[in-house]
């Protein structure tokens, strides 16, 4: 087998996508939004904060509109939901300085922040009362698969969520070279798109005889087993270095540390949900130090996504 520092990337439409991304933080000044005379700006204007978000599932829009409206009454701004196609277009979008608030996942942010982007991680979002922030990259199979180990994913069809995904890409193939299962060659990988698809495919057994998704969504579905997982870090809400000092004060205060009952307590009813308490509990403060895992992952896969 070939060795760990080449194995991870070798998947051409990945280093394009670093290629492409090199690219796009080379003209970033040119595309940027409405600026002011203080050097401050904005992705549209002053009186609109726009919230990027990658779908990873159907119900991505709903599952943030509570934070988005906390964030509209407690700022006075318009909050503009800002749904790109997948991580690549949220990494552009941030480098291309369109969007002001976001949730990355870590190794998007990573990316995005090596290829240029100004952006800046306040905090991450715990889903139940006492969890630390983080979640889990699960490596799952068909509920009636008699796979049982990473090992076994040799020769097989394997889903993955997006060549920028830190659950459902960076961490699987990381965990596949530590079981000695080269990501290129020992398998046939496939890239469903969205956490949720992957659950899917997998489940059903066809596209897909194993495969990789963040625990959120593997709990949905009764049609896979879990039979690895990873504890991954937290993914990040981010603010654009670009936005008036006050403002990201403002937004690091209001967004750095709070939970539901603060936000249905603020007078924001959409909060008051089962939908909404099944992905948010509270927030905790993460810095860029907090992603070194990430980066230590990179340095020794020497992933193409990670560089700038």
């Amino acid at each position: 087998m070939k060795s760990s520092a080449n194995r991870l990337l070798a998947i051409g439409a990945v280093a394009l996508l670093a290629i492409g991304l090199a690219s796009c933080s080379a003209t970033t000044a040119a595309t940027g939004g409405a600026a002011r005379a203080d050097g401050a700006s904005f992705a549209v204007n002053e009186n609109t904060l726009v919230f990027g978000v990658v779908p990873d599932s159907v119900d991505t829009e709903t599952n943030y509109q509570p934070l988005m409206d906390y964030i509209a009454q407690e700022t006075g701004k318009d909050v503009e939901y800002h749904e790109s196609t997948d991580y690549a277009a949220l990494i552009e979008a941030a480098i291309a300085g369109k969007i002001d608030v976001a949730s990355f996942s870590g190794f998007t942010y990573v990316t995005a922040l090596n290829n240029g982007a100004d952006i800046v991680p306040i905090s991450s979002i715990v889903t139940v009362e006492g969890q630390e922030p983080g979640y889990f990259a699960q490596a799952i199979v068909p509920a009636s698969s008699k796979i049982s180990s990473l090992e076994e994913f040799a020769d097989k069809k394997v889903c993955f969520v997006d060549p920028s995904s830190t659950s459902g890409y960076l961490f699987p193939s990381y965990n596949l070279l530590e079981a000695g299962i080269d990501p290129e060659t020992d398998i046939t990988p496939v890239f469903a798109g969205k956490h949720d698809v992957s659950v899917q495919k997998v489940g059903e057994g066809k596209e897909c005889e194993a495969g990789f998704a963040e625990d959120s969504e593997v709990k949905k579905s009764d049609a896979v087993k879990v039979i690895a997982e990873t504890m991954v870090p937290g993914a990040p809400i981010v603010i654009s270095g670009s936005l008036p000092d006050e403002l990201q004060s403002d937004l690091t205060t209001l967004l750095g540390q709070v939970t539901i009952d603060e936000i249905i307590a603020a007078g924001i009813d959409s909060a008051d949900s089962d939908a909404f308490r099944n992905t948010f509990f509270a927030t905790e403060p993460v810095d860029d130090a907090y992603y070194d895992t990430i980066r230590d992952i990179c340095e020794t896969t020497k992933a193409t996504q990670c560089e700038g």
